[in-house]
Parts: C-alpha cells; structure tokens; sequence
C-alpha cells in the first residue's frame, strides 16, 4: 500500500483535487483510499445519537454499522494522536492512499498551489514534495510541475510515481 500526500494551504484545492482522483484511479482498477487529518474539534457524532451517549458514558470505541457502510470511532484519551503509519494500519488494503493534512510527514507528496493566493510555494522547505500542482505557470522549480487544471496528467504521474500498474490499460 503506497501512502502518497497531497499537501497545501488552505484554499488552495487539495480536496477538490483529492475527489477528482479517485475515480480517475478506479477507472484504471485501482483502489484508493483517504486519509484527512482534520482539525481538532472535529466530530462525526452528534449529540442524541446512540453512538453519543456510547462515548460520552465512557466506550473507548464505538463501531456504527449499517447495510451501506460502517465507522469506527476510537477515543484517544489520555493517548497520544495516532501517527499516519498507525492511523493507515487500520485500512483495508488498497494500492495508494492519498494523504492529506499531514504537510510534516516524511512521504512523497504533491503540493497544490494557487499563486493567486499569495502563499508561499511549501516545496522550498519540504524534500518530500516531488511535484507540484498550480494553477500558472512557476520559475526554477526544481521538481516536475502539473497543472491544476488536468487532473488525469497529475493521475498519471502519481500512478508512474508511485510504480503502480493499472488492472486495465487504458490510463486516466
């Protein structure tokens, strides 16, 4: 399983690039998974909820199934947060997980930019970022850089990247 991180400022697209890949990775029988780290008051459990009470009366996990999906809900306590190799452990296996939020760890990552948002480029401080994605064009880059606007190209070269081989031979 390759772990392969998005990384970039907020607003920059990182989500809308990260939804537009994924099936562009199945449509070549490749499965891919997520991995977002959110910010910390984040929750996917609502008050009133059975799976609520569960927690709030102390349940160091929760699992919540139906016929169409099932969630895991695991409390940290007193715990430290779980690292992204811990955190992808818990995946069913996949041939690339896209990471994104996690700009300090040390995986290949491609960096989505937006000059027009006034942002530094992340990829002058960060050996791991071996390609970048921007909206214009950028001078003296040092590593490959893809456009924004073609998710299939940035499809491509994370596949090529990460030595993947597509189940079919039609590319994104």
């Amino acid at each position: 399983m390759k772990l392969f991180g998005i990384a970039g400022w907020s607003g920059s697209g990182k989500t809308s690039l990260v939804t537009a890949l994924l099936p562009l990775f199945a449509e070549v029988g490749l499965r891919a998974s997520t991995i977002k780290h959110a910010h910390h008051s984040f929750d996917v459990d609502q008050p009133g909820k059975d799976s609520y009470e569960h927690r709030r009366a102390g349940a160091a996990e929760v699992l919540v199934t139906s016929s169409q999906r099932w969630v895991l809900m695991h409390e940290n306590g007193d715990e430290p947060e779980p690292t992204l190799v811990q955190l992808a452990s818990h995946l069913s296996p996949a041939d690339v997980v896209l990471v994104e939020g996690f700009k300090r760890e040390p995986i290949d990552k491609l960096e989505v930019h937006r000059p027009e948002l006034g942002k530094p480029l992340l990829q002058c401080d960060d050996p791991h970022i071996v390609a970048v994605a921007s909206t214009g064009p950028l001078n003296n880059l040092p590593v490959p850089q893809l456009s924004l606007d073609d998710p299939p190209a940035i499809a491509k070269f994370i596949i090529a990247h990460c030595g993947l081989s597509s189940a079919r031979t039609e590319s994104p």
